[in-house]
């Protein structure tokens, strides 16, 4: 049985390897997001922020039997000039291959979005690679639209 709960510090670990599995998972859609070298020391600073700060970000895991098969993070954002003015912006949402097409992702999302929620976030968004088209199909399921398109062009 699948257990999703906030993450914990002694997590790190695991969630370091799921999080660089997702960039480099990135990668496959666009080269604009190739991993970089330092991308496991980078992951991990970030994650133990992430935990510290849990006022402006929230961490998820599913857990099966002791074992972390899946991570969502979200930063609580404002949002200066619309309302509605809090964001909860999924920033980072990966499931192991062998537990998707199972629920799990819609049970981490729901879970998400009602903490979010009871953290003052009045529009959930997510952030995906475009051309992420499982992404796109599984937030528009669940009810999402496109809101915002970032175009980019290397220099």
């Amino acid at each position: 049985m699948v257990t999703i709960r906030e993450a914990r510090e002694s997590d790190v670990d695991a969630l370091v390897d799921l999080v660089v599995r997702l960039k480099r998972l990135n990668s496959e859609f666009d080269p604009l997001f190739s991993a970089r070298n330092d991308c496991a020391e980078r992951a991990r600073e970030y994650l133990i922020n992430a935990l510290r700060d849990n006022k402006n970000h929230l961490v998820l895991v599913a857990e099966d039997m002791g074992k972390i098969v899946g991570v969502l993070k979200a930063d609580i954002r404002e949002r200066l000039f619309y309302s509605p003015s809090i964001e909860g912006a999924i920033v980072d949402f990966y499931v192991m291959p062998e537990y998707r097409r199972k629920g799990l992702g819609r049970m981490m999302l729901e879970r998400a979005i009602a903490m979010l929620r009871e953290r003052g976030a009045q529009l959930i968004t997510a952030e995906f690679p475009t051309q992420n088209q499982i992404a796109v199909n599984f937030y528009n399921k669940m009810g999402f639209r496109s809101l915002v398109s970032i175009y980019a062009r290397e220099t």
